[in-house]
């Protein structure tokens, strides 16, 4: 099993059990148990979990999002096909704020040559575009989660309200045709709705896993978004509701 596969192992299981035991987890795993203490000690600097002698306990609570270095590295072949295909919908020229989140970091790559104006909400993104010599950078104030590193507080939704996209694109942690676009974090969730309201047209980048899913912060209604950009796994009950609502569906 690759690491990065263990370590979500590992966070999920000590999430659902609360706390847990090396010799659980290393048999749940196929690891050894030198393998898991060195797991936890890495996601115990994470912050994921606490270690205590012989096993660990979660620090995370079941509503919340796995964290952004475990998310980083899961999906990354869909992330660069969404990404690719949002880099398409966009036009030289155009003014975009780019959401935070792993999918959206991977738009920030795949637009890194292009002439764009772009605002991105997290360090990450920023990071991403700070050497593209055609992209405008446009970074807004705000409070950088850890980890995380999106930009959330009155500062950036300041920043976004006196501004005027030409796209929004949106990552979320939920959504659905009956629920909407949704969030774990409430104060992401209002930078999301500020990055909405900024924006003549919106795309939600996802992969299709989370169109099952309702988190626990309304975003927006799906009747919000213009477009959606997905994997081919998507399932076509839902997909069919979200195109029912009004928003063109792509597929990678």
């Amino acid at each position: 099993m690759a690491s990065t596969d263990r370590l979500r192992q590992i966070t999920e299981a000590v999430r659902e059990a609360g706390r847990i035991g090396v010799a659980e987890l290393a048999a749940l795993t196929g690891a050894s148990e030198m393998t898991i203490r060195r797991d936890l000690e890495v996601l115990a600097d994470q912050g994921v979990l606490e270690r205590y002698r012989g096993g660990a306990r979660s620090l995370l609570l079941r509503g919340e999002e796995p964290p952004f270095v475990l998310r980083a590295q899961e999906g990354t072949d869909v992330k660069r096909r969404i990404a690719a295909e949002v880099a398409d919908l966009i036009a030289d020229g155009e003014s975009v704020v780019l959401d935070s989140g792993t999918t959206c970091l991977e738009v920030a790559r795949a637009l890194e040559h292009r002439r764009l104006t772009v605002a991105p909400l997290s360090l990450h993104a920023a990071n991403a575009l700070t050497g593209a010599v055609n992209v405008t950078l446009l970074v807004p104030g705000g409070h950088p989660r850890p980890g995380e590193l999106a930009l959330t507080g009155p500062l950036t939704q300041a920043s976004l309200a006196a501004l005027r996209f030409d796209t929004a694109v949106i990552g979320c942690c939920g959504l659905t045709a009956a629920n909407g676009l949704t969030a774990y974090d409430l104060d992401d969730a209002a930078v999301k709705r500020a990055a909405i309201a900024s924006a003549r047209r919106v795309i939600a980048v996802t992969e299709s896993a989370k169109l099952s899913r309702t988190a626990l912060a309304f975003v927006a209604p799906a009747s919000a978004l213009h477009a959606l950009v997905t994997d081919e796994d998507a399932p076509e009950e839902e997909t069919g509701a979200i195109t029912t609502a009004g928003v063109t569906v792509r597929k990678v």
